[in-house]
């Protein structure tokens, strides 16, 4: 017997949002019920270029949209928190998309509404659900590279140099760390298992005063270590590597999405073994089905995502952060 539909409603109609319906479009218990928009005129072209029936021209009426169960937050981190509240507070389940919040007692407020709603939150860590992820990390746990002794990870990309961009705007939470450093974060967090015992990092703080490239090194308690980077002027290479006493797991770019496969070395083997589990969907299908049987099985966390995780990410970057003097203008 199939499962009874979930409906989900997308609050914000950017380029994102899209992209999470598209990937809901391949989970047949799935049904995109709703949209909400500042304005009606972008709920309505969202909604039409979607078939999506309900479009509501405010954050506050999808919140309230009784043929909603579950909220998809798709606006600027900056305003996560406010909008994870609001739809908690509605008594809506809630998917928000990464980073969570700005910083820790942003995310202390969500999290509070979260536990008095009794409904269930998630930050949007993709990454964690999609299958060769998922595998490359069994496989570490079985021992198949050894003892993990390193891993590498970046994420940069070029963007323009205009000052009044979001990515460049301290008003707007601006830089690489938040918007694209917390995939090799989050990446190091799975494969090591918890936050580092020290931290060490570097940042160039550009014109507007936000980071615009940076380097971290995390050392943990056994003398592993993660080198990892983000950036926003800068164009890394997307993949990654899991380093090992035995061998090592290539995975495949871009590391922080879809994941298209990963290759394992093993001891002195030099060609390796390519791995590419199929994909259903974009990959954003993947987190919204654990949503959906969390939510059907009553929990109000899920175990991949749970809420201490999303803890330990936002203190890491609150940690690197005050290791650089950023503080953005409204903290």
């Amino acid at each position: 017997m199939s499962e009874a539909p979930i409906h989900w409603g997308i609050l914000g109609a950017g380029s994102i949002a899209g992209k999470f319906v598209e990937g809901l479009r391949a989970l047949p218990d799935a049904v995109v019920q709703a949209v909400g928009s500042r304005t009606q005129a972008k709920a309505d072209a969202f909604a039409d270029e979607r078939s999506i029936p309900n479009r509501h021209a405010s954050y506050e009426a999808l919140a309230a949209d009784p043929e909603v169960d579950v909220i998809y937050i798709a606006t600027p981190h900056p305003m996560h928190a406010r909008d994870s509240i609001l739809c908690l507070n509605a008594g809506k389940h809630v998917l928000c998309e990464k980073p969570v919040t700005v910083n820790s007692a942003e995310l202390e407020q969500v999290l509070a509404a979260a536990q008095a709603s009794g409904n269930f939150f998630m930050e949007a860590m993709w990454m964690y659900f999609t299958p060769n992820i998922r595998q490359a990390e069994k496989l570490v746990r079985e021992g198949a590279i050894g003892r993990v002794r390193m891993v590498s990870a970046h994420f940069g990309f070029q963007t323009d140099k205009d000052e009044t961009s979001r990515l460049l705007d301290p008003a707007l939470a601006g830089g690489a760390l938040l918007d694209v450093g917390i995939y090799p974060i989050a990446l190091a967090s799975l494969i090591f298992g918890g936050a580092p015992r020290r931290i060490s990092s570097s940042a160039h703080l550009g014109g507007t005063g936000v980071d615009e490239q940076s380097a971290y090194l995390f050392e943990y308690d056994d003398g592993a270590f993660a080198q990892l980077s983000s950036a926003v002027t800068t164009t890394t290479p997307y993949d990654a590597w899991i380093l090992g006493d035995a061998g090592r797991i290539h995975l495949h770019a871009p590391f922080w999405g879809r994941c298209p496969g990963y290759t394992l070395y093993q001891c002195d083997d030099e060609e390796g073994t390519y791995v590419s589990e199929p994909l259903r969907g974009n990959g954003y299908d993947y987190e919204a089905e654990a949503v959906m049987q969390a939510i059907r099985e009553g929990k109000i966390e899920h175990p991949r995502m749970p809420h201490s995780k999303s803890r330990e990410l936002m203190a890491t970057m609150d940690t690197l952060r005050a290791q650089w003097g950023l503080r953005y203008p409204f903290e």
